[in-house]
């Protein structure tokens, strides 16, 4: 009985350890999604550049390109993420992958214009080594009262 109750307690401890490690995990990437929207508002291209995996992509309205051609447009300006204000997120974890799925209004300087777009974006965003890397990037034009179920 004695090693029942032990085996049960080690069992018990270790889906806690795992529980709270996930749920720091998703704070993680909350917090670094965070981050990468105020380093595109400051056109913070040495930031990003790290952050983008070299075969990243970015599916915006108008097109869809590459981490270099994304990091040329946020340095250049042509588009301009001024600010972005997140109202919902949601994290998933798979693995060493993980999926972010934002509801926000951004707030935007595009050729010439400032706009403001509600969008719910996915980001995907994998570990490699110590590091999570940005893999995809996909705005999605929806309406201001679309729902992110958890």
């Amino acid at each position: 009985m004695k090693k029942l109750s032990i085996c049960l307690w080690v069992i018990l401890g270790a889906g806690h350890w795992t529980f709270a490690q996930s749920a720091d995990t998703e704070q993680e990437i909350k917090d670094l999604s965070e981050q990468k929207w105020q380093w595109m508002a400051d056109k913070n291209v040495e930031k990003l550049e790290p952050l983008f995996h070299d075969a990243s992509k970015f599916v915006h309205m108008s097109g869809s390109w590459k981490k270099d051609r994304e990091l040329e447009i946020i340095e250049s300006g042509s588009i301009w993420y001024k600010n972005t204000i997140v109202h919902d997120v949601d994290v998933k974890l798979f693995g060493n992958t993980a999926i972010v799925w934002s509801r926000i209004t951004l707030e935007a300087h595009v050729r010439g214009n400032d706009v403001s777009n509600e969008f719910t974006t996915t980001e995907v965003y994998q570990k490699q080594s110590d590091n999570w890397m940005l893999l995809d990037l996909t705005f999605s034009s929806v309406r201001d009262t679309h729902e992110i179920q958890h």
